[in-house]
C-alpha cells in the first residue's frame, strides 16, 4: 500500500518554485507577489492564512497580509480588493473565507481580476476549467492532481467517484479527472448527500475522492482492493489525550481503508499540504502572465 505522502510531494514543488525564483532574481527581475486578505479572527482562518505567508516566504515569494476589522462593510472591501487588482507589483490575490455575513462571497469573488485570481474561483476561470481552456484550477483539486502524478498514479480510463460537489473542490475536481490531459481521462462519477447507494458505488471506484467533513465515514467495505483513495476530508475532533485537545481526522478510516486500497493520502499530512502548494503554482502562473 503507497501512503501518497503530501509533504514529500509539497516539498518537491516547493523547491522548483524556489529555484525559480533564484533565477528570477539572479536576473535582477522583482518575484512574484501574493496579496492575502483576511477580515476579522477565525481561528481557522487565521492558521490557513499563516501557512500561506509562511509558504511563501520558503520559496522566496513576497506576501503581504492585509488584516480587517470583521465589521468592514462590504463596499469597503470590494473597493480595496479593485485597488489590489490595479497594482502591478501584484500578482495574486486571495480572500480567506468564510466572510461575515454581511459580506457577499460571491461579489468578493467575482470582484477580484480574473487574471490575479489565484485561487481559482472566478465564475471565468471555472467556465474556462469546464472547457478545458489554461486558467487556475482550485488550488485543492489542483493540488490533487498534482500528488496524483507525482506518484505516478495512472488515471486514464479508470473509474473516479467524487464525492462532494462543492465549486471549490468536488465539481472542479470532477471537471479535471474527465478532461483529455495527464491526470484526466477517468469516467467520473459525483456523490452527494442525497445519493442512493452511496456503499455500492464507492465500491467500484478506481479512485476515490472523498470531500464529505465526516470523519472516518469511509470503510473498508466501501473501497475496492488496490484503489487510490484521496482524503480531502479535515474534521477537528475532540480528544482529550491530545496536546491541543482535538485531532483532525479525514473522511476515511485510514487504518481500515489502508488495508484494502493500493494507495491512501493521509490527514493530517496529505491533500492540506498539497492545497498551499497548488496556490503557489498558481501565483507562479499569475506572475509569468504578468511579466
Amino acid at each position: 500500500m503507497l501512503v501518497l505522502d503530501g509533504k514529500i510531494c509539497s516539498q518537491h514543488i516547493k523547491h522548483e518554485l524556489s529555484q525559480k525564483v533564484e533565477s528570477f532574481k539572479a536576473n535582477g527581475k522583482r518575484v512574484p507577489h501574493l496579496a492575502a486578505i483576511l477580515v476579522g479572527n477565525n481561528g481557522a482562518s487565521e492558521t490557513y492564512v499563516a501557512n500561506k505567508v509562511k509558504s511563501c516566504a520558503e520559496v522566496g515569494y513576497q506576501s503581504t497580509l492585509i488584516r480587517y476589522k470583521d465589521d468592514i462593510s462590504e463596499l469597503e472591501l470590494l473597493q480595496a480588493i479593485e485597488e489590489l487588482n490595479l497594482n502591478t507589483e501584484i500578482d495574486g490575490i486571495l480572500v480567506q473565507l468564510p466572510l461575515p455575513n454581511h459580506i457577499s462571497e460571491l461579489k468578493v469573488i467575482e470582484t477580484i481580476s480574473p487574471k490575479k485570481d489565484v485561487d481559482g474561483f472566478h465564475p471565468l476561470n471555472s467556465g474556462r476549467l469546464v472547457q478545458g481552456h489554461p486558467t487556475f484550477a482550485p488550488a485543492t483539486p489542483y493540488g490533487m492532481t498534482m500528488l496524483m502524478e507525482y506518484f505516478n498514479i495512472e488515471t486514464k480510463g479508470k473509474n473516479a467517484v467524487v464525492i462532494g460537489r462543492s465549486n471549490i473542490v468536488g465539481r472542479p475536481m470532477s471537471i479535471l479527472l474527465s478532461g483529455n490531459h495527464t491526470y484526466g481521462n477517468c469516467t467520473v462519477t459525483i456523490c452527494h448527500s442525497h445519493t442512493k447507494n452511496l456503499e455500492e458505488i464507492c465500491s467500484q471506484a478506481d479512485i476515490l475522492v472523498t470531500a464529505m467533513g465526516k470523519p472516518g465515514f469511509i470503510k473498508s467495505n466501501m473501497v475496492k482492493e488496490g484503489a487510490i483513495v484521496i482524503d480531502v476530508g479535515i474534521t477537528r475532533v475532540d480528544d482529550e489525550t491530545a496536546a491541543r485537545g482535538y485531532r483532525i481526522k479525514g473522511d476515511v478510516d485510514f487504518d481500515d481503508v489502508a488495508t484494502k486500497a493500493g494507495a491512501i493520502s493521509p490527514v493530517p499530512g496529505g491533500v492540506g499540504l498539497m492545497t498551499i502548494a497548488g496556490l503557489l503554482k498558481n501565483t507562479m502562473k499569475a506572475y509569468l502572465n504578468n511579466n
